[in-house]
């Protein structure tokens, strides 16, 4: 039976120590401050914005947030972010995702200035870290990497594989683990043979937002399985979450797995917020603390 990795755990313990180090710069009068852009009354946006919003202020920065009608035009949308890059309040920016139609997601992105895009998602900061250049790494990737460095130590020389190549999560999660030594296949919904290429692999990272699309029959024995997909489906009259990976059966094969919920969820939060305070400390010329 695998081992649970415990997301929240792990979250809760990075937050800790991420408000230890807050307090520090609050004693040389900075205060990190974050941003947030909600477009619309989207309720997955809501629950979100509010969840960031609440643990912003918790580990004792401060939380700005910005809410916007869903008709807003894209030329308002920018002049909202540009206004926070010129804020010196505001040390991190998030415009929360998706945006209506209406609006360009790429061009709000790149709007953002890259010192404080602390989602990752600038195309300077995807470039910065495609070429290991020091870079704000997006959230959901990062949170993935400490939950398998803290589960193993030592990632060089193992097969992974990751199924999905988002810009948001699967493409940064190869590049993360290249990085560290990793032999990394990228796979999808259209990749042939999949069952076959997830048996070679050490580490299976399910990012493809399919359903248990993964079965537990097709994991390596003693695999570590990083659970990315959080799938909303109706089993015995009851909705229920579910991952891209066959939790139940997976469990009893890899050596092992992140629940979902409770596995990779909170880690994304607890990185944004550490986003948030290294892009404090890099404008301040503050040393930057270790975490992992």
């Amino acid at each position: 039976m695998a081992k649970l990795i415990n997301g929240k755990e792990f979250a809760d313990h990075l937050c800790k120590k991420i408000g230890t180090e807050v307090a520090k710069l609050k004693n040389q009068n900075i205060i990190p401050g974050l941003a947030g852009v909600r477009v619309g009354e989207d309720p997955a946006s809501k629950v979100y914005v509010n969840m960031k919003a609440k643990k912003t202020e918790e580990i004792g920065m401060h939380s700005y947030t910005k809410l916007l009608s869903e008709n807003i035009t894209e030329r308002e949308l920018l002049d909202v972010v540009k206004g926070l890059n010129n804020d010196e309040k505001v040390n991190g920016i998030l415009v929360q995702l998706p945006l209506p139609k209406q609006i360009n997601t790429d061009s709000v992105i790149n709007t953002v200035i890259p010192e404080k895009d602390v989602d990752g998602f600038h195309a300077i900061n995807t470039g910065r870290l495609w070429t290991n250049i020091d870079a704000l790494v997006p959230c959901t990737p990062l949170g993935c990497k400490m939950l398998l460095l803290n589960e193993l130590k030592d990632l060089t020389g193992k097969k992974a594989i990751i199924v999905g190549r988002s810009n948001i999560v699967g493409k940064p999660m190869a590049a993360l683990l290249i990085a560290e030594n990793c032999t990394v296949t990228i796979a999808h919904s259209k990749t042939e043979n999949l069952e076959e290429e997830i048996k070679k692999s050490d580490i299976v990272i399910a990012a493809v937002g399919v359903p248990e699309m993964i079965k537990g029959k097709w994991i390596k024995p003693g695999a570590t399985v990083i659970d990315v997909g959080i799938n909303r489906i109706e089993r015995g009259g009851k909705q229920i979450l579910v991952g891209d990976v066959e939790f139940e059966e997976a469990k009893k094969v890899a050596g092992a797995i992140t629940p979902v919920p409770g596995g990779v969820g909170p880690m994304t939060i607890a990185c944004l917020l550490h986003n948030t305070l290294i892009a404090t400390c890099k404008k301040n010329s503050k040393e930057i603390p270790k975490f992992f």
